[in-house]
């Protein structure tokens, strides 16, 4: 669309505000909102914004980046291709945005420019990257002393889950469709209150914009419910987490052909496929650190827990982080695709699936061999099995994983030094934050704020 089209079908639609949307580090979906009246002039000019905002933390803190302080503006300039009505809020319309510096540039800082940067380096290799989240929430009521609890306590993929949840999972995917979305596939899962709903695969960016619709959507039809959904990677101590596991594949342009796809190998994986993989696994310690973003997320990356805490590929093995899945019975070729499970929702989306799919052309690129298929559980085997096949632990701490990110040089080198160091920083003091605070405290940030 352009932004005489825009303008047409908001004003067509009774739309009265336009949230122009971005992503900061921390996950969290923030922007600003314009008058349909001025809508076309915002979209021209942009909506200003103080950089300083890209170094707050998930707990609003002002981190010390000297290039996001007091002084200085970008533009949010929103993409007119991601303008959706919401369905969930009446009159209201809203649109992704790219931050711009004052010089008419992609701001070195922006998230969003980042990932389309990511998608040029693939395009150039003659590949467009298909990728979706599949992701799981938790469906909580709130107590009168203002505490959290799941809506039942039914078992995993039951029809007592189904039946709990389903009022709200059926206005979700109306909701979903309403915006493009297409709904896939949906179960209660192993949590109290726990579900998942995967959506249709698109375009790398597209897939990125669609996980922040997705994550608005669920909450403010869960908030039509009296209920709370929480995409928190870890919302009760004593329940399971909730992953955003990616599927991701890689076509071939000209050809319109699953690169991933090969016949003859026992896996059906192509050598590209195996490159890629291994580009994961060689990265994938510091990858977390953007994967799996936030101080909760490492109470769910836990060995035995189903959330993949080894740098391990395998067919259908699901503890490990990097899973050849299986393919659809008549639609084997178009349906092959791998799967990251080291990931969740409180990743910034564009950061994330950029990181991931730069991280595999790296192994493209370098021809690495991502060594044998595991199919068994990793933690099961000796540290001496795991040495033998070169299966590493992945970090246990948020701190751990930002070590890894500045021991590979990759990330800097990728991310480019403003946006490497400002996250960092950021990242870093989250760590200390909740260092000092008690799991409680931990606990109720995670659960509100995802």
């Amino acid at each position: 669309m352009n932004i005489d089209d825009v303008v047409r079908e908001a004003e067509q639609a009774g739309v009265e505000l336009v949230a122009f949307l971005y992503v900061d580090y921390g996950g969290i979906t923030r922007g600003k909102l314009t008058h349909v009246d001025h809508l076309k002039s915002r979209m021209i000019g942009g909506i200003g914004l103080t950089s300083a905002m890209l170094a707050m933390n998930m707990l609003d803190q002002l981190q010390p980046v000297p290039e996001m302080s007091a002084v200085g503006e970008v533009r949010l300039m929103p993409d007119p291709d991601s303008f959706r009505i919401l369905p969930y809020q009446p009159k209201v319309a809203a649109m992704m945005c790219d931050q711009i510096d004052l010089s008419h540039r992609p701001w070195a800082a922006c998230p969003r420019s980042f990932l389309k940067s990511i998608v040029q380096q693939a395009e150039e290799m003659g590949i467009e990257v298909m990728a979706t989240y599949e992701d799981e929430f938790t469906l909580a009521v709130k107590k009168e002393d203002g505490t959290y609890v799941p809506i039942d306590d039914s078992l995993c993929f039951s029809t007592a889950g189904m039946a709990a949840g389903n009022p709200v999972i059926l206005d979700i995917m109306a909701a979903l469709k309403a915006q493009g979305i297409q709904p896939e596939q949906y179960y209660p899962e192993l949590g109290h209150g726990q579900h998942e709903l995967s959506i249709s695969p698109a375009d790398l960016l597209t897939a990125a914009d669609n996980q922040i619709r997705f994550r608005e959507t669920v909450k403010a039809a869960a908030k039509e419910h009296g209920m709370a959904a929480s995409f928190a990677p870890k919302p009760f101590v004593d329940q399971a987490g909730n992953g955003g596991h990616i599927h991701f594949s890689l076509w071939d342009k000209q050809t319109k052909r699953n690169l991933f796809w090969n016949p003859d190998d026992p896996n059906h994986l192509s050598e590209a496929g195996y490159q890629f993989a291994a580009g994961l696994l060689e990265h994938l310690p510091g990858l977390v650190g953007l994967t799996c973003p936030s101080v909760n997320s490492y109470r769910r990356l836990q060995p035995g827990a189903w959330s993949s805490a080894y740098a391990a590929f395998g067919k259908d093995n699901r503890e490990a982080a990097v899973r050849i899945a299986s393919t659809f019975w008549g639609n084997e070729e178009k349906s092959m695709n791998l799967e990251l499970k080291a990931s969740d929702s409180s990743a910034n989306p564009y950061l994330a699936l950029g990181a991931i799919v730069a991280a595999g052309l790296d192994g493209i690129r370098r021809k690495l061999v991502p060594g044998d298929s595991v199919d068994i559980d990793p933690a099961k085997l000796t540290d001496e099995e795991r040495g033998k096949l070169g299966i590493k632990r992945l970090p246990a701490s948020l701190q751990e994983a930002v070590a890894q990110m500045e021991k590979d040089a990759f990330f800097a080198e990728t991310m480019g030094e403003l946006l490497f160091r400002s996250y960092k920083q950021v990242k870093l003091s989250e760590h200390a934050a909740f260092s000092e605070q008690a799991v409680e405290f931990e606990l109720v940030h995670h659960f509100k704020k995802y």
